[in-house]
């Protein structure tokens, strides 16, 4: 393997570490689990919530694959995809409107710069509610089923949600999420989302493959959002306040936007000493 290049950048403080591979592969395919596990570890690593790779696609302009630091592969993830456009936007490989092949399916995303900060509005399709979509175990709705002494909606806004209604975010989310992100309802896992209702929706989000709490959840932000919708707590738009940061979640129809931020933080090279662990 080659000098392997990196851009470190966040979306509301949910961090990525993006591999280009457009023109070439730098990570091994036999390498990329092992890979993201070494690099997004805080301590022996870069660190973050995941490592991103830009690659070709024969379905859209760029393709986008999430490896977590876990080493598992997500198939979609609202902040990472912001992070991935503005990095293909500044190097000149798409315009500012263009499409992104993920897992979960091509995606059309519109950037441009408010002030001196990077946006993107992301079309994140049409939430999925059906038991079978989500996978969640049962027939019809998952809305507001007791788990573990709450009622638990859930969704799929790209990933499995689960989405929790709360009168207070002060929790140790961290010690209650995992009782339900592993539970038998969800064959495939889900992320879990406490959320507050009031003026706006305040979310914190435990997510699968980080097996934590992060800053900020995209297609978590959705699910609250389309959850709340669904419930009759809010109407077509609402602002969505993460720990990292605000989005502006909006339907069209029955269809999702997500609108935010993305901010490079560094650019780098991997050390030969980190880089013969990737071999």
């Amino acid at each position: 393997m080659n000098q392997l290049e990196f851009v470190k950048l966040h979306g509301n403080g949910n961090d990525f570490i993006l591999i280009d591979e457009l023109n070439r592969e730098r990570i091994p395919e036999d390498a990329k689990s092992e890979a993201s596990r070494i690099l997004c570890h805080r301590n022996f690593g870069i660190g973050g919530d995941g490592v991103l790779f830009l690659v070709p696609s024969e379905k859209a302009d760029i393709g986008m694959r999430l490896l977590q630091p876990d080493g598992s592969e997500a198939e979609m993830c609202g902040n990472g995809i912001r992070c991935l456009a503005k990095h293909a936007w500044e190097s000149g490989y798409v315009g500012e409107s263009f499409s992104v092949e993920t897992l979960a399916g091509v995606i059309p995303i519109h950037v441009r710069m408010d002030g001196n900060r990077f946006w993107a509005r992301v079309e994140m399709g049409i939430p999925r509610f059906e038991r079978s979509e989500i996978p969640a175990e049962g027939e019809g709705l998952f809305l507001k089923v007791p788990i573990h002494g709450f009622e638990v909606s859930a969704v799929n806004t790209g990933v499995p949600h689960a989405v929790i209604f709360v009168d207070d975010l002060d929790l140790p989310v961290e010690r209650m999420a995992p009782k339900i992100r592993h539970s038998s309802c969800f064959p495939e896992g889900a992320n879990v989302n406490f959320v507050r209702h009031g003026d706006h929706l305040e979310v914190r989000t435990f997510e699968r493959g980080v097996e934590a709490e992060t800053l900020s959840c995209g297609t978590g932000s959705v699910a609250a959002a389309a959850v709340a919708r669904r419930l009759g707590l809010v109407g077509d738009s609402v602002e969505v306040r993460t720990r990292g940061g605000p989005l502006l979640i909006s339907f069209v129809g029955e269809k999702a936007f997500m609108e935010g931020p993305a901010v490079t933080v560094c650019r780098g090279v991997v050390s030969d000493e980190i880089l013969q662990t990737l071999q």
